[in-house]
């Protein structure tokens, strides 16, 4: 009887260390790409000593599983990580969700009262059909008189109009029990979809742990589905003072997490492109044979560039306003990064936030420009020097000229030319004309060519 107590103790203990622990996971920072994001989470877990299966709920929907970084303490091994977005199992409902555990207390007191109630009812029941039946063999008994047989019709009739009441009393309790049951079965329902609208995507740990106790991980991964854009706004008083520029970018995320209260970073380079150096092979060139049968060979091999980065570099020659202050624009060697300490909400609804990074003076000087021949209007160019150090990336700008809305232009920086022009809008006050001059134009002809000015003003 021992052996069988503790090989059924033994059993019962294998199946509950079966069981996966499960957690959610908290946002707190995102560095997001021009096509993609790495998010950076946090998961608390009460461990038990020895291996254990853990299911991270709350993180991406989809996710770069190769990119996926698990950082625990140094007493708990992280065997495997597995992510998933279809997770099965009898244990696939957190039951320390407080919500769903609430619902699925009452649940419980509900289906006992339904149990009691039933067995009071078979009771009733039984009552009746011994009553009946008693009914029948007093009723054949001949030794009866008819008072006594009066008083036992009087008992009958009074016994079996009070047992068929409660029954019925009981039978309505039911009913209502098991309205109220639906409802809760419903609630259940309903938050449980609550619990898995959040996300879909989950991670699957088998860790192992020296001793039983709270554990804190942290969980990196770059997930496709944000995204971020580089815009402007351009405003200018007049042309004898310099513009002020707010430069902003465009977040937009549907990772199937709500990013509430998170360190927000903004970043220029593509964690997503092939990262392997290219290698330049020779590239052999030579004639093939002509008419007369004669061949030359050639051989050309070129060599391959090297270009040298500069080093991490701050920017602080930048001036600043009550957005500047919050935001810290590092160039280092392969991009350019905005790191904003003003924690920022961006819902997992695809649509575009608009967040504000700096407010920069531009040093301007002014022209007129105009290509005729294209365009009979002029445009007023502004011009900014030595550009570079303002770390502005490719992107649309709306254009505020004298308090008014001019229109978008496009700022691309990615020229060889030392000085970056802005057109910032036609001016209607400036009349073009081109006019063919006559006189200066004409045709030639010497010998076999013939030779043809246009001449205008």
């Amino acid at each position: 009887m021992k052996k069988f107590t503790f090989l059924l103790l033994l059993c019962q203990a294998m199946l509950f260390a079966q069981k996966p622990i499960f957690t959610s996971a908290k946002i707190k920072a995102a560095t997001v790409y021009f096509n993609s994001a790495e998010m950076m989470q946090t998961a608390s877990v009460l461990l038990p000593k020895g291996t254990s299966e853990i299911v991270i709920n709350n993180v991406a929907d989809f996710l770069n599983e190769n990119t996926v970084k698990i950082g625990a303490p140094a007493n708990v091994t992280v065997l495997s990580v597995q992510f998933t977005n279809d997770y099965v199992s009898e244990y696939a409902i957190d039951d320390n969700n407080p919500a769903i555990k609430k619902v699925r207390d009452s649940i419980r007191i509900v289906e006992k009262e339904i149990q009691k109630i039933n067995i009071e009812k078979v009771s009733y029941s039984k009552s009746i059909e011994i009553l009946d039946k008693n009914q029948q063999i007093s009723g054949v008994n001949s030794g009866l008189n008819v008072a006594e047989l009066i008083k036992m019709i009087d008992y009958y009739k009074s016994k079996r109009t009070e047992l068929s009441y409660y029954f019925n009393v009981l039978d309505e309790k039911v009913e209502k029990l098991n309205e109220k049951l639906s409802r809760l079965n419903t609630k259940l329902e309903i938050n449980t979809q609550k619990e898995d609208k959040s996300s879909k995507g989950k991670l699957v740990l088998q860790v192992m742990n020296e001793v039983a106790a709270n554990v804190d991980f942290d969980i990196n991964y770059i997930t496709p589905n944000a995204s971020w854009s580089p815009f402007y706004d351009l405003r200018a008083n007049s042309i004898s003072e310099p513009i002020d520029m707010m430069y902003k970018a465009q977040v937009a995320q549907t990772t199937g997490v709500d990013w509430k209260k998170i360190k927000l970073t903004l970043s220029s380079g593509n964690p997503n492109q092939n990262n392997q150096a290219p290698i330049l092979n020779p590239w052999f060139l030579k004639y093939q044979n002509n008419d007369n049968g004669i061949g030359y060979g050639r051989k050309k091999e070129f060599d391959s560039v090297t270009v040298l980065a500069k080093g991490m570099m701050m920017d602080k020659s930048l001036q600043s306003s009550s957005v500047s202050n919050y935001t810290t624009i590092v160039e280092n060697q392969l991009n350019i990064s905005f790191d904003i300490d003003i924690p920022y909400d961006i819902l997992s609804n695809g649509k575009s936030h608009s967040v504000a990074l700096k407010a920069i003076k531009l040093p301007a000087t002014y022209k007129y420009y105009a290509a005729p021949r294209v365009e009979k209007e002029a445009f007023l160019l502004a011009e900014i020097s030595d550009y570079a150090k303002f770390n502005l990336l490719q992107g649309e700008a709306n254009i505020i000229f004298e308090g008014l809305y001019v229109g978008k232009t496009y700022i691309n920086p990615n020229q060889t030319s030392d000085t970056l022009s802005l057109s910032m809008g036609r001016d209607k006050k400036i009349v073009l004309k081109r006019e063919k001059v006559a006189d200066k134009s004409g045709t030639k002809f010497l010998s076999s060519k013939k030779e043809q000015t246009f001449t205008f003003d």
